[in-house]
């Protein structure tokens, strides 16, 4: 590990106001792929350096984790989900957005009151999270969100996880190890890691082992927009990693591209493979998706068949993806490269 030395400065009662110098020797924790997130280890402490991911060369939050947190709000159901997966289910007091998340051991938590349900993410219950004793905040932060309202009054700490604008999938992975700090799981934080990084350079080496696989278009129409993964995006960079075809590979955006139907269709029209989310109670059917919207029918992939959905009410592909895009790589591969690699699909079933 690389070593660093931070010095503190710091006023004292006395002395005319003089200030004295006191260095300490870190060391800073290695991270692989995270291009947000700094720790440096201290004999007492851990010091956390969030980058601000919307503005260039500034910092977003900086703290020091003296010790694990023990009574964790947890807002989102992928940080819910990694937690339990790092065996830290009893830090977590309390979840919000409960009736969107398909993680059963929390449900029925939650129905034994076990856990508390703090209602939605966008409008949580401040009270409930007083009563909880929550000892942290774990929430994601937005661009020109105008700060966090009435949770920055209750003298709880809020953990900004911007991991979700990590622009790799091995880099938003990595934050698992700053969450293994947070509650006292690191070692089990580096294995998991461990195992998703050798997972994913494997399925990557595998697919390109292959020939070019079948193009994949993603989502659908919402509203009179069409939301897709920009050509820098996480997704877009999994596409490229499963050596498949994706029409928006030349575009430089690192987020979502808000397009017209037309423009999908006109750059996208004749991709092999479409496959997208569905959050409603059941699967579409094709004639679901052409009253949805008529000009679907245009797109290849309808007219061959080559239809896929994930139900994201039943199926944990928002609990999943996040910290095991390992996962979804190898879904990938599947719906790019048919009958080229063993296995069967996790989350997405081909449209009847």
């Amino acid at each position: 590990m690389a070593t660093v030395f931070s010095v503190v400065l710091f006023c004292t009662a006395c002395g005319g106001g003089r200030l004295r110098h006191r260095a300490e020797l870190g060391d800073t924790i290695k991270l692989s792929y995270a291009r947000l997130l700094t720790m440096v280890r201290y004999e007492d402490h851990v010091h956390v350096v969030v980058k601000d991911p919307w503005h260039q060369g500034q910092i977003l939050q900086e703290y020091d984790v003296k010790k694990p947190f023990q009574h964790l709000a947890v807002f989102s159901s992928p940080h819910t989900q990694l937690l339990l997966w790092l065996g830290a289910g009893k830090e977590i007091a309390g979840v919000c957005d409960l009736n969107y998340m398909v993680i059963p051991s929390v449900q029925k938590a939650v129905a034994a009151r076990q856990m508390y349900d703090f209602g939605s993410s966008m409008n949580p219950d401040v009270e409930s999270i007083v009563s909880a004793g929550c000892d942290a905040i774990l929430l994601s932060p937005f661009e020109n969100s105008g700060g966090f309202g009435k949770l920055e009054k209750i003298g709880v700490t809020l953990i900004q996880a911007a991991d979700y604008m990590e622009p790799t999938a091995l880099g938003r992975a990595e934050w698992m190890k700053l969450y293994g700090v947070l509650t006292g799981h690191e070692r089990e934080a580096d294995s998991l890691f461990s195992v998703v990084e050798k997972n994913y350079k494997m399925l990557c080496s595998s697919a390109y082992k292959l020939k070019r696989g079948r193009s994949i278009l993603t989502e659908r129409k919402t509203g009179a927009t069409w939301y897709t993964p920009g050509g820098r995006s996480t997704i877009a960079n999994i596409l490229r990693d499963a050596n498949a075809g994706y029409a928006f590979y030349q575009d430089g955006h690192t987020g979502s591209l808000a397009l017209s139907p037309e423009e999908v269709m006109d750059k996208a029209g004749n991709t092999d493979v479409w496959a997208f989310k569905v959050s409603g109670p059941t699967m579409m059917t094709r004639s679901d998706l052409l009253d949805e919207y008529h000009g679907y029918a245009v797109l290849k992939a309808l007219k061959t068949g080559e239809v896929y959905e994930c139900l994201s009410s039943k199926v944990p592909y928002f609990e999943e993806v996040s910290f095991r895009p390992d996962y979804l790589l190898r879904e990938y591969i599947l719906l790019s490269h048919l009958g080229e690699y063993p296995g069967t699909l996790r989350y997405f079933k081909k449209l009847q």
